[in-house]
């Protein structure tokens, strides 16, 4: 049974002002199911987007921060999709695109990478970049706690899965779809061998044109979270020219792999209703874009652990997070990884090297694979979940 709470109102701030714990400022209330809430509010309005971190929270609405690490870790997180992790990525980048400004990121990455023995990755070294959306360092856009916590969450799943890659952090001005397809843009102008986006809006009539406008880069993967409000379709995930990542439940297990998974309630999927259905996908259920591809860990009950001190005085440290913000850092990493440069329809041929999550749903929709977890393909998790790199 969900359990669902409303807090309305806002947190006093340790230096007397209010704070609207890590949401986007226009709002003061937040809903959280099971412990868990969104940092980004929504709905959003017609052509804006809003990110798909959640984070587990007490009671009292506050996050669940602590001096010390919980949940999945890096090594945690290369066991559980048998990932080369020490061995491969160097040369690649990994983009990771969102909006607003955190001026804390490469901070709080350096905490994160120290603490799970990760080798440092900063501008100095030229392993860290950030970037405004028209490429430039420096004119950042204003701040955001929310979508700050986000670009943690991101630039920390990169580095958990590979560890060896380049990280370059694209900040679109705000969160319009305009803005963040041009920082896309901008990624990929600047040499990104994947570009991550965790976030996403409703569909709308126009979303094919500006699918070629702002995520359409061949030979450079594009990987874009389904969401995280259950079953339903968001844009860019419809976009066919992108990979859609779903979520799941991880836990450990004492099967042969080790773990198990299943699908986390959560996950956006179903049918697009504008997108036209890409010639790699055959399931008959749906005539035009089915989402999703393939997913990874987004349950934040069963979720990673991120620092971060840019939230509110009461909810910085090491906090646990999910969503298919999570799953959509951990799939582009896994293609930067493989290092193929491949199109989305690549993991629809190696389907051997993805695990099948064949239990879970996210939703009613008469039972149909759309929202309900089975044998092979499914609306929730896709394809299935990395084993190794093999389909990336």
């Amino acid at each position: 049974m969900r359990t669902r709470y409303v807090v309305v109102g806002v947190l006093l701030s340790a230096c007397g002002g209010t704070d609207n714990f890590n949401f986007n400022e226009n709002y003061r209330s937040v809903d959280f199911i099971n412990g868990h809430a969104a940092v980004c509010a929504g709905p959003v309005a017609a052509g804006e987007a809003r990110c798909h971190a959640r984070v587990r929270i007490n009671p009292d609405g506050t996050a669940a921060a602590a001096t010390t690490p919980a949940g999945f870790g890096p090594a945690d997180l290369q066991a559980a999709y048998n990932l080369p992790s020490a061995t491969a990525g160097s040369g690649r980048t990994i983009a990771i695109v969102d909006a607003y400004d955190n001026p804390n990121a490469e901070s709080d990455l350096a905490v994160y990478r120290q603490q799970f023995g990760l080798p440092p990755c900063t501008t100095a070294n030229g392993c860290f970049r950030k970037v405004n959306q028209r490429g430039v360092q420096g004119s950042y856009p204003r701040g955001n706690t929310g979508w700050g916590q986000e670009i943690d969450l991101d630039i920390e799943m990169a580095s958990a899965i590979c560890p060896n890659c380049k990280i370059l952090l694209v900040e679109a001005d705000s969160n319009s779809l305009a803005n963040l397809g041009a920082a896309v843009n901008t990624a990929a102008a600047l040499g990104a061998s994947v570009i991550s986006n965790s976030y996403g809006g409703g569909e709308y009539s126009s979303e094919i044109t500006d699918a070629n406008t702002y995520f359409n880069h061949p030979g450079i993967p594009i990987t874009v979270s389904s969401g995280d409000s259950g079953y339903g379709v968001e844009f860019p995930a419809a976009a066919n020219t992108v990979t859609a990542v779903g979520g799941t439940h991880l836990v450990r297990s004492s099967t042969s792999r080790g773990w198990t998974e299943t699908v986390w309630s959560g996950a956006g999927s179903g049918c697009s209703a504008y997108s036209p259905k890409p010639s790699w996908q055959t399931d008959t259920g749906c005539s035009r874009r089915t989402v999703a591809d393939v997913s990874a860990v987004a349950d934040p009950n069963t979720g990673v652990a991120v620092y971060d001190s840019y939230g509110s005085p009461v909810s910085t440290g090491w906090l646990v997070f999910g969503g298919t913000s999570v799953a959509a850092p951990i799939v582009a990493s896994v293609y930067a990884l493989a290092g193929n440069a491949a199109a989305p329809s690549y993991p629809y041929s190696h389907t051997s090297s993805l695990y099948d999550v064949a239990s879970g749903s996210n939703g009613s929709c008469s039972g149909s694979y759309l929202c309900t977890a089975g044998a092979g393909f499914d609306g929730p998790t896709g394809l299935g979940t990395p084993n190794g790199a093999g389909a990336f």
